[in-house]
């Protein structure tokens, strides 16, 4: 069993650039499920559209999971509701729209991904480790569980990973657009990256345009933001599972940008 999770999409060159690796990833990997973060897919870099979402899902994508960019879009008030497959973090308050875990099926059995999102230097929610103890209540534990954790800090990422550890099959960190070089399987077979990376702009800070985020540095005065443009970048993990487990075998990190071109 494979998971193919791919980092935080950015803007129109973002969408772009996993449009054009998307079908070759499938081809070279074979994922029973590709998992991608579309919270920074929109063209402002801010949030994601309907046609968006329609437009990744009809691409292959198999489940779309969000993080606090997840409202910056109003519309998706209009049809969060509607599209199953699109996740927004699970501890948000109660009572807010949308879906915080899908579960999807394989030949190779069910799967179910999870979104929760961290609170260190992002906005006040509901506590993710114990919402993840609620959706743990409410699924089977005799399946392939992953989750996006879309958290600031690595130090909130590895206590996630460590308080899920030997309950989930993978969890993977999202949102500093950074792949870092951690990946591990923790004790009893629960696979772990603190960041996938990003998919976007390569000439840029974090995907937005390096001026506007320099001038923000050195001046401490507010800029506006855009999306960079130029070369491209993809990051990505392959986690392989045991089909008996339901644990992790393996994780394999792939980037691709102008000096790592794909290779099998």
């Amino acid at each position: 069993m494979k998971i193919l999770m791919i980092g935080d999409v950015v803007g129109d060159l973002g969408r772009r650039t996993l449009l054009r690796y998307l079908p070759e990833l499938k081809t070279l990997f074979a994922p029973d499920v590709v998992v991608v973060n579309g919270e920074n897919s929109a063209s402002n870099g801010r949030g994601i559209t309907r046609a968006i979402t329609r437009e990744l899902l009809a691409a292959g994508v198999d489940c779309i999971t969000l993080g606090n960019h997840t409202w910056a879009q109003p519309e998706i008030f209009d049809f969060i509701d509607s599209e199953e497959r699109l996740l927004r973090p699970g501890n948000f308050p109660e009572g807010t729209p949308g879906h915080s875990f899908v579960s999807l099926s394989t030949p190779k059995g069910k799967c179910t991904i999870i979104n929760l999102m961290g609170r260190s230097f992002l906005q006040s929610i509901d506590c993710p480790f114990r919402t993840l103890d609620k959706i743990l209540n409410q699924i089977s534990p005799n399946q392939y569980i992953f989750i996006d954790f879309h958290a600031e800090t690595t130090s909130e990422k590895q206590s996630m990973a460590w308080y899920a550890a030997g309950r989930v099959s993978a969890i993977v960190g999202t949102h500093t657009h950074v792949q870092t070089a951690d990946e591990r399987i923790l004790p009893g077979g629960t696979g772990y990256i603190s960041d996938v990376g990003m998919v976007g702009p390569y000439d840029g800070v974090l995907g937005m345009k390096t001026d506007a985020v320099v001038r923000r540095f050195v001046t401490q005065l507010p800029v506006r933001f855009e999306v960079a443009k130029g070369r491209e970048q993809l990051n990505a993990v392959l986690i392989e599972l045991d089909v008996q487990t339901k644990r992790t075998k393996k994780l394999r990190r792939i980037r691709i940008d102008e000096d790592h071109p794909l290779i099998s």
